[in-house]
């Protein structure tokens, strides 16, 4: 049984490592194909370190080996001030990441696969195309990051290490709130509004895709049962879903009656079964079913 767990969580352990590698090289992708080459700040490091490359000249250092090296400067920031349990979860990613960059930023050479791969930064129609498919391969290379347990790093860490001081913040809005002034100094500095326009929407595009990919790949649910018959509810969940349940005790709000309350999460193709175990045992029971966008704990992902 230990043999077999151990390589269950061994197979679960590489699964998440293989899904960080390549959200990050999808990432790594769209970063230098679509972003790079046309300056679109997008937030991220990526748009802080095409601000910077703009008062550096590119013969003494690249936007690419800028973006690598403020990457590696956020995720040694996390690893001093978060902790190594936060640092591990961009580990992979900021190894990953620059190396991506540098490989796929030969994409953008004319000699490579006869200039296939490049556009002319004149055209509005590369620019628009740019920013839509930069958009698409940042989100989905980031939502398939976070669905392997991963984190991108950059921004991010910068966000999270704000909420430490600052504890009434909430993470998203940090990490907003960053982002947000990156582009803000990108309009600043870079002056061309069309470009700035366009890396809003390759921003909006790409939270998109996260919310789509990672947010609405759930298939979690959790149910809230109100019932009179919970003692057989329950005996039945466990029996045939394999699930257990939170027992609660409750009072109408109206009638002032006591009672119970069962709390069960399931996935999504034990729906069907779990409502037919409600019916059978008590048809007057109250339910409540939601999306769980994360459950965490035994029996489900860590």
């Amino acid at each position: 049984m230990l043999e077999r767990l151990n390589k269950k969580d061994a197979i679960a352990y590489a699964k998440s490592i293989a899904l960080i590698i390549i959200g990050t090289l999808i990432l790594a992708f769209g970063t230098a194909v679509f972003i790079i080459p046309f300056d679109l700040v997008v937030g991220g490091v990526s748009g802080i370190g095409i601000i910077i490359s703009r008062f550096i000249p590119s013969e003494i250092m690249s936007v690419e080996l800028i973006i690598s090296v403020l990457t590696w400067l956020a995720f040694l920031l996390g690893l001093f001030i978060l902790g190594k349990s936060f640092a591990l979860k961009t580990l992979v990613s900021a190894v990953v990441y620059p190396i991506g960059l540098s490989l796929f930023s030969i994409l953008n050479s004319p000699d490579f696969f006869s200039g296939f791969f490049v556009m002319n930064s004149d055209s509005a129609l590369h620019l628009m195309v740019s920013a839509i498919f930069g958009g698409l391969t940042i989100g989905i290379g980031c939502a398939i990051t976070f669905m392997g347990g991963g984190s991108t790093g950059g921004t991010d860490i910068l966000g999270f290490i704000a909420c430490k001081f600052f504890k009434r913040i909430k993470s998203s809005l940090a990490i907003g709130i960053i982002d947000g002034a990156v582009v803000l100094f990108g309009m600043i500095f870079i002056k061309e509004f069309v470009l700035s326009l366009l890396g809003i929407l390759s921003v909006f595009i790409t939270t998109i895709c996260i919310d789509k990919i990672f947010v609405g790949s759930s298939k979690s649910f959790v149910a809230q049962i109100i019932t009179k018959n919970y003692e057989e509810i329950n005996a039945a969940v466990v029996k045939d879903i394999g699930r257990t349940t939170t027992m609660l005790s409750t009072v109408g709000g109206y009638s002032k009656k006591e009672g119970k309350m069962l709390i069960v999460s399931f996935t999504l193709h034990q729906y069907a079964e779990l409502l037919n175990i409600i019916n059978k045992y008590d048809k007057d029971a109250f339910v409540t079913i939601y999306v769980a966008h994360e459950i965490n704990g035994e029996g489900w992902t860590r």
